[in-house]
């Protein structure tokens, strides 16, 4: 049955310009789908017409009826004294109703004579409390906030006076707590780290609704969807799988088309001269130019399949500069703080030459200040760090600032990397800044195009040690692609900071991760790094496990104990050994009866197991 049903949806915010042009699709129940398409091809657009906030020009939405939908790029607006525990805890404002109501009703049943009509509510009621969960509610509301890293200090603060990024954080989890039926997710991973990313995939792998999922991390779509939806051109192609069964089947598909297309123009190509030549030969010859014309009937009547748009690739590369000697950096003694919060002390780390490096850790950690540090742009409290001395460095800032933003990107070029006008245009063509783009002032560039401008001023310089910080957060999935095909044909030292686990896996050969002020470092993938995580959790358990069972090891009986214990033992052991003499005596006594013996056989056995185990234990308490 379908949560979500799109029937021939067209949107347009300018006129003629349709971003949505009879958009069909549907999503049952339970699926996880991947909605993907490049920037501004409708994605969030499709988002807000299924939540409501904004109405078609034609086609029809439907949302399965009594199905409650969340849109995690929607924040409400709360009043300006909500801390943000007050935020989390409107998730349960039904409960909070449903309880108000039964307090009424029990004040009512106390006050009068017994009511079954108030007694039939006050049951109704109940049963939606425990089933909505009433009596958890503080217990779930502790564990997301502890998964998406919503700390006590940020609970008891104003929710007006959070960052953009730690809204979105909160908002996720007052939408996880609601228990909404259809979770629509845009974006969700942004401004999540890796722990928090991780719970958050783990949590929708046991989440029984529907869950809708813009995402730019391939990493995370891989883990959470099942089936992928790709906006092209305002219409709906379908995959069936994750997002790594997308990216072969829609290459194969592309490749597919080309053939059938590419047969298709050899056929017509042999068509139209064939016709040609008949008109040629015809002059005069009425049978001749009829047959001409046919053919060319029957290439008009040909349904002719398109060409495949086929994106450009990035065509620039990083100009790497040879590079004399090992040692890219030495960094001994470094510690940093502000004020009272010490962000790390005493790192002791070299990079060679060839290194490819993830600097990996939680949000708020240092990572940017490490960074910075080695760029120059901020002092170490104590320690240094020492730079070979052909060492050639380039830098790609998170937050991409220009000199004069006011200049169009081609003037950028120009006038900051010393280019020749046809210079500038064809770097960034390859970057495809093509037409009026290239004329657009850097200022009105969004983030991703800034980034990508960035770029391409840094792939003309030599370098040997590129050091990146976040390069793929504000970039779609096709945008991030360029990056990493520039990166695979680099040859020099890399060092980069990054949350997209998908761009780790594919160049890190060397984890840093920063935690608690110092930072570990790990020779191996990513994923090695992840094994060993998981085999290091694993023996902590062990270890605390084995610690937990010797603490509830009884404890060693004092004297007075042992004696009394000992006394106790004694006589059932007294006990025990009378009672197989009187066994044995009844053994004598039915020699003859077989099935009497059997009987006395049995119990006999049974006695002396248990006065072994006496024994046994007497044993151990006397020496």
């Amino acid at each position: 049955m379908a949560d979500i049903a799109l029937k021939g949806l067209v949107k347009a915010f300018e006129q003629d310009k349709n971003i949505l042009n009879g958009l069909n699709f549907e999503v049952f129940e339970g699926e996880r789908v991947g909605l993907l398409g490049k920037n501004g091809a409708g994605k969030t657009t499709v988002f807000r017409l299924i939540a409501g906030e904004i109405e078609p020009d034609e086609g029809t939405v439907y949302v399965a009826p009594g199905k409650r939908v969340g849109l995690i790029s929607q924040i409400p607006v709360y009043p300006p004294d909500y801390t943000t525990e007050d935020v989390l805890r409107t998730a349960h404002a039904r409960l909070d109703r449903i309880s108000a109501r039964m307090k009424e009703l029990e004040k009512e049943m106390a006050e009068g004579p017994a009511d079954d009509k108030l007694l039939a509510e006050y049951d109704s009621l109940l049963a939606r409390f425990e089933a909505y969960g009433g009596y958890d509610a503080d217990t779930d509301i502790n564990k997301v906030a502890a998964g998406l890293e919503i700390s006590e200090n940020m609970r008891a603060q104003l929710f007006m006076s959070l960052s953009g990024g730690e809204k979105t954080r909160v908002n996720l989890a007052r939408l996880i707590l609601e228990k909404t039926d259809i979770l629509l997710l845009d974006e969700p991973t942004n401004h999540l780290d890796f722990r928090a990313t991780e719970w958050l995939e783990e949590y929708l792998l046991r989440f029984k609704g529907t869950v809708l999922i813009i995402s730019h991390d391939r990493f995370f779509l891989d883990r959470t969807v099942g089936r992928v939806i790709e906006i092209v051109d305002g219409r709906a192609e379908f995959y069936s799988g994750n997002y790594s069964f997308y990216v072969v089947e829609k290459q194969r598909r592309i490749e597919e088309q080309l053939k059938k297309y590419e047969q298709e123009q050899k056929e017509i190509k042999r068509l139209t001269e064939a016709a040609d030549r008949l008109q040629q030969w015809g002059t005069g010859n009425e049978r001749l130019m009829k047959k001409s014309f046919a053919i060319r009937s029957r290439i008009e009547r040909m349904e002719k399949a398109e060409r495949p748009r086929i994106e450009r690739r990035l065509k620039a590369r990083f100009e790497a500069r040879e590079f004399h000697g090992d040692e890219v950096l030495v960094i001994k003694g470094l510690s940093k703080s502000y004020g009272d919060r010490e962000l790390f002390t005493g790192v002791e780390l070299l990079m060679q030459g060839g290194e490819r490096i993830a600097l990996i850790g939680d949000n708020g950690t240092g990572k940017t200040t490490f960074l910075k540090l080695i760029m120059g742009e901020e002092v170490p409290d104590k320690g240094y760090i020492k730079k070979g001395p052909s060492v050639k460095m380039a830098y790609l800032p998170q937050v991409v600032r220009f000199k004069n933003p006011s200049l169009s990107a081609l003037d950028t070029l120009i006038f900051e990397d010393n280019l020749t006008p046809q210079e500038a245009r064809n770097r960034l063509a390859a970057f495809k800044f093509t037409g009026e783009d290239v004329f657009k002032p850097v200022s009105v560039l969004s983030g991703g195009e800034q980034s990508r401008l960035r770029l391409c001023s840094l792939m003309r310089n030599e370098i040997n040690l590129l050091i990146l910080d976040e390069p793929t957060n504000h970039l779609d999935i096709q945008s991030r692609e360029w990056i990493e095909e520039a990166l695979e044909e680099y040859k020099g030292a890399l060092l980069f900071v990054s949350h997209d686990r998908y761009f780790i896996n594919r160049f890190a050969t060397r984890i840093w991760e920063l935690r608690e002020g110092r930072i570990s470092d790990f020779a191996g993938t990513f994923e090695e790094y992840k094994q060993y995580k998981a085999n290091l959790a694993r023996f902590e358990e062990i270890k605390r496990q084995a610690q937990q069972k010797k603490e509830e090891k009884p404890k060693r009986k004092r004297p007075q104990d042992v004696g009394k214990l000992l006394l106790k033992l004694e006589r059932e052991i007294e006990k025990l050994e009378e009672r197989l003499k009187l066994y044995e005596a009844e053994a004598e006594k039915y020699s003859t009866d077989y099935e009497k013996l059997l009987e006395i056989d049995e119990a006999r056995a049974e006695a002396e197991a248990e006065l072994d185990a006496l024994y046994e234990q007497w044993g151990e308490i006397s020496g």
